[in-house]
């Protein structure tokens, strides 16, 4: 695995039910970031689409994981060479999802998952994901992804985590109201597991932007404004992890008792828990 990969986070503004104005505005985002280095880049939820939709122009914009959108971006990942994290509104069998596409340098979908944890108004329009979180391996590393609330319960991250993630990706329409929760869980998540954590927000129609990346001590490395679209970008160096973790066990000291689960986590593949048997 690289010990040392550069991230960027793509805050951008959602013009509501603006598709390709929103593409657009997108695209030119993703190639100004790999053009001053990135290697990875995230889009935060709901970017293609707005938040504020009724159920009808949602659905208006559905689109199936080899849609017209994800098409386009494993286009653009393979031109770029990056990998893109994706979100997009997912239609199936009738449901809605807010979904995301893992797309490798290759162009390649590696992964899709779909928010499980649904906020507020969410649950009038879209149907839950299933609470099923499997970290991903990349070109770049190990990484978790989640979508905006799915932040907000600790057990995701740490099953993640367990799994081998050093870098939980989380895709956000966050809103001013819930700043403080955004301000104070992402940290949280970081040192709970002592992981990278990198938030993508995005800003106007209510959101607080704020999009950061977070050290595994919990310390938030880079932040972006509230207010303006903006490009993120920040080293993560992987080998201070395990550093970390020396100064904070938190891994190694837990109890696997907690985790009636536990035979579905790749335990064998995570050193600390030789340590508990």
């Amino acid at each position: 695995m690289l010990l040392l990969i550069k991230v960027a986070a793509v805050q951008l503004q959602a013009f509501p039910g603006e598709r390709d104005k929103n593409i657009k505005n997108c695209m030119e985002m993703v190639v100004e970031a790999a053009k001053q280095g990135a290697e990875l880049i995230v889009l935060p939820e709901l970017w293609v689409s707005g938040y504020y939709l009724s159920k009808e122009q949602f659905q208006s914009l559905q689109e199936v994981s080899t849609g017209e959108t994800v098409s386009l971006f494993q286009k653009l990942a393979k031109e770029l060479k990056v990998i893109l994290i994706v979100p997009f509104v997912e239609g199936e069998n009738g449901n809605l999802y807010i979904s995301l596409a893992v797309i490798e340098s290759t162009g390649e979908v590696i992964a899709t998952y779909r928010k499980s944890f649904l906020w507020g108004r969410e649950k009038e329009i879209f149907t839950p994901g299933e609470k099923v979180y499997n970290a991903i391996e990349t070109s770049k590393g190990k990484i978790g992804v989640l979508i905006c609330a799915d932040i907000e319960f600790p057990e995701p991250s740490r099953i993640l985590a367990l799994q081998g993630a050093e870098l939980i990706i989380v895709p956000s329409v966050w809103s001013y109201g819930a700043e403080t929760r955004w301000d104070i869980q992402l940290p949280a998540r970081a040192l709970d597991n002592t992981v990278y954590i990198l938030g993508v927000n995005t800003v106007n129609e209510g959101s607080c932007g704020k999009s950061k990346l977070v050290a595994p001590t919990g310390e938030v490395l880079c932040e972006a404004s509230r207010t303006e679209q903006s490009i993120l970008i920040h080293d993560v160096d992987f080998s201070i992890i395990s550093e970390v973790r020396k100064e904070v066990p938190y891994l190694d000291d837990l109890d696997k008792k907690l985790w009636p689960n536990a035979s579905l986590f790749e335990w064998e593949n995570q050193k600390f828990i030789k340590r508990m048997m």
